[in-house]
């Protein structure tokens, strides 16, 4: 298996912390600079656009996916390619199709429900992606959770490796090489 496409699940919130944005900038840079397509929920606001925006202005591969609807609160960068759908569903189904890992930033209720759906579809051996969480400290609460399930025998012990939890946009992409390397498919 190999990683040309990392979707990125992050806030579309504007008012977020500059730290979440100067992150989402970072990895945006990182994947285009990689030479790997990023994939992300077509936004161009918040943690989304400054990821997408980074990685297209260094000549990055981006794509877009986005339901009509949210073009009422949020629209697509205009240079971005963007595919319209017509649900959250297919959303998220083309977000993962896209993809061959995910990277999940800062978020609120639609990224973590991104995440948990990506999460369950891994637990039911769906897929062998890596996903990867960065800022250990925004995501720690989710990781406390997901552990406490191990522990209650609610989830086996072996779901913990489903992901990496890391604190910097630099050691994104060698752990998602690392959990590849590491994976027996």
């Amino acid at each position: 298996m190999k990683i040309n496409s990392i979707c990125v699940y992050c806030s579309a919130s504007n008012k977020a912390d500059k730290k979440y944005i100067d992150l989402a900038t970072s990895l945006g840079k990182l994947i285009a600079q990689s030479g790997r397509r990023l994939v992300y929920g077509g936004g161009d606001v918040g943690l989304m656009g400054a990821s997408s925006r980074a990685a297209h202005e260094l000549g990055g591969k981006v794509l877009g996916v986005m339901p009509h609807f949210l073009t009422k609160w949020e629209l697509p960068h205009p240079e971005i390619e963007t595919i319209m759908v017509d649900t959250m569903h297919e959303r998220k189904w083309l977000l993962f199709a896209e993809s061959d890992a995910f990277a999940v930033l800062p978020g609120g209720i639609g990224t973590l429900e991104e995440v948990v759906e990506t999460l369950s579809w891994h637990r039911l051996e769906l897929h062998k992606k890596p996903i990867v969480f960065v800022d250990k400290k925004f995501w720690q609460p989710l990781i406390d959770l997901i552990e406490q399930f191990a522990k209650q025998n609610l989830v086996p012990e072996a779901f913990l490796t489903s992901y990496r939890v890391v604190d910097s946009a630099e050691e994104v992409i060698p752990a998602m090489e690392d959990m590849i390397k590491n994976t027996v498919i």
